[in-house]
């Protein structure tokens, strides 16, 4: 990992929920609205990311997850970004479900475990911008 790799990162408004759905299924209406939407499907199921809001009663879903946005963005060959957010958390006891875009990560959170995720990654050397403080960039 390279030690000095500082990021700047922003929490999210909202809830996510993070979804498991059979691997055939079709791609619901509603996992592509929101602000934030990640679907992923392998031979073995069909993943999807998207606001607690919007999941139906009966869906297998873990809830009540916060996101941390990497400012970016950020070169496809940028080498330690994952190793410099996981290993802090990992020190800190914290899980976390990470999502990637062509632009940017995402690490999400359990909302009871965000304060101390932001401890771990500030004492790391990241910049977080605290919930509900907008970022200009």
């Amino acid at each position: 990992m390279n030690a000095a790799l500082r990021l700047t990162l922003a929490v999210l408004p909202g809830r996510l929920a993070i979804c498991g759905l059979a691997a055939r299924a079709a791609v619901p209406a509603w996992a592509s609205e929101g602000a934030l939407t990640s679907i992923t499907r392998t031979p073995r199921e069909l993943s999807v990311v998207c606001e607690e809001r919007l999941v139906p009663a009966g869906v297998r879903a873990e809830r009540g997850y916060v996101a941390l946005e990497v400012a970016g963005p950020l070169p496809l060959g940028m080498v330690g970004v994952g190793a410099a957010l996981t290993g802090p958390l990992a020190d800190a006891g914290i899980s976390l479900f990470a999502v990637s875009t062509y632009d940017t990560d995402y690490v999400l959170v359990k909302a009871e475990s965000l304060d101390a995720a932001l401890r771990a990654l500030s004492a790391a050397g990241h910049a977080v911008t605290p919930p509900g403080v907008v970022r200009v960039d």
